[in-house]
Order: C-alpha cells, then structure tokens, then sequence
C-alpha cells in the first residue's frame, strides 16, 4: 500500500476534516479526496463519515487507524534505523511547545544521555496540531504540550502544573498596561484572564509564543502573564517584577504517547519525564 495515502488517511483522521488536512499536506482538497477514494476502493471499505461537521472516522476507519499507523511507522522507523549514528541502536523523537524547552526538557535530554546512552535523541520544537499530526503519523513518540487533543491510539498524561504570573518591566508598572502583550497560552488560559479581565478590551500586542514576549518585555519593555520557570531568574535579577494583587493562573503541561506502543526505549524515556516533572511540580511557582 502506498505510504501517501496512510498519511493522507492519518491527516483526515487528526484534523477531522478534508479541508484542513489538504492545508497541512500541501495539496488540494480534491487531491485529499482522491487518495481517500483510493485508500477506501482497496480496502473494500468506508472509512470516513462526511457530513456538515467534517469528517468522522467509521468504525471500519477506526479499525484501520492503528494499521495505518504501524505501515507509517515502519516506514520511519526503517528511515531512522538506517541513518543511525554509529554506537547507537535506537532512536527517540520528542516535539515539544518552546516554553516546556526551556527550563525543564533539556533535563529531560540530559537524563536521557546518561539513562540511555544508546539511544538518539530527535528534538524538536512545535505547536499542539503539529506535535498531535506527528504522534498520529508515527514520526513523533512522545509530544510535551499544554493543551493536547483526545485522539485514539494515544496517551495524554498530565506531568505538571505551570503557574502564569502577570510580570512587568517596571516595578510599580501600571495596570491595566497599554503595553501588555497578550502571549497566546491556548483556551483555558484565555477563559481565565477573560473572567477575571472582563473589562480590559483586546490587547495591541499578541504573540504566540513566550519567548517572543519576554523578549519584547526586556527590550521594550511593557507586561504580560508568563510561566514562573520562564521568569524566575529574571524576577530574581530585578529585570522583571510581579505586578501586585495580580492573579496566577494554572496552565497544565501534559505528555502524549502512544498507547499500544511495547517500546522499551519509549517507557524508559516516559519515566525520565515522570520523574523530573515530579520535581518540578515540587518546586512549584
């Protein structure tokens, strides 16, 4: 069976939809359509339900999901085996949001280093539909991410809870903040500002990712919520400070695996992460 057109299914399957999956392949809709037509032509079955609110897997889909996956994966995994380093005998992807990189995954890399040295490491930096299309696809085996989607087949285990604290550039910096950056953190953290600033209108600046607005902050100058891990220092040197009678919020961080897989190197590696996310829940914000 050609590879194109697991992937094509698997894209389907993750984004729920012919539109969106064309977007993230780089093809037409009718190109996605296509293939699917093929896919379900020679496997005698249909494998999506189409109707006004996308595309839903049948339970012939359902069951072929986890084929298509094991037939992608192999193809990785062939692809990985053969480009391995010399001295090793496995290999590890990880794809992880930027924030949980700094700060907590680089000790995860570090303990896979000693724990595993045999084992390459594949790391990468991505956003939650993208690290989702990776585990679906099977070139992802472990994704680290704040607000991931219940797909079957896969695993999403809390590891620990970011604290977001409101910083500013300044000391007594007022607020509300003409200059406040509004870092986009995913829906329940935009449900826990909007209740508790409900009368603040929509912020002049957004960014997607937190680096971006921390940056802004040191340079420029202005405020925004930020995850404690990615502040602390900062707040400890003076270059930042809390904005008083502000309040925190709760952001979980979560890791998604897959369910069936009886890798070795894979639960060894999910324990690493178990472990230090034990510590860093210790800690705390």
């Amino acid at each position: 069976m050609d590879t194109e057109l697991a992937r094509t299914f698997l894209a389907v399957a993750a984004t729920g939809n012919f539109v969106a999956a064309a977007s993230r392949l780089f093809v037409t809709q009718s190109t996605v359509s296509a293939r699917i037509h093929s896919l379900e032509t020679t496997l005698g079955a249909r494998l999506f339900q189409r109707g006004r609110n996308g595309a839903e897997l049948t339970p012939a889909g359902k069951r072929f999901l986890r084929h298509a996956k094991h037939l992608v994966r192999t193809v990785e995994q062939a692809r990985h085996d053969v480009g391995l380093p010399q001295g090793y005998s496995d290999v590890l992807t990880l794809s992880g949001r930027i924030a949980v990189w700094e700060g907590f995954l680089p000790h995860w890399v570090a303990w896979m280093r000693e724990a595993a040295p045999e084992t390459s490491l594949r790391l990468e930096i991505g956003f939650e539909v993208d690290i989702m299309q990776g585990l679906i696809e099977g070139t992802v085996d472990i994704g680290v991410m704040y607000t991931p989607t219940s797909r079957s087949g896969l695993v999403v285990e809390a590891l620990f809870d970011e604290t977001l604290v409101l910083v500013g550039s300044e000391k007594k910096r007022a607020w509300p903040d003409p200059g406040y950056i509004h870092v986009d953190w995913g829906p329940e953290f935009h449900a826990q500002f909007s209740e508790h600033f409900a009368h603040i209108g929509p912020p002049a600046l957004v960014a997607n990712i937190g680096w971006l607005g921390v940056q802004q902050l040191l340079v420029y100058g202005g405020s925004g919520y930020f995850p404690v891990r990615l502040v602390r220092h900062h707040l400890e040197a003076g270059r930042l400070w809390r904005v008083p009678d502000s309040p925190a919020f709760k952001l979980p961080a979560w890791m998604v695996y897959p369910r069936d897989s009886d890798n070795a190197t894979l639960k060894h590696a999910l324990e690493g992460l178990r472990e230090l996310a034990r510590a860093e829940q210790a800690v705390g914000g």
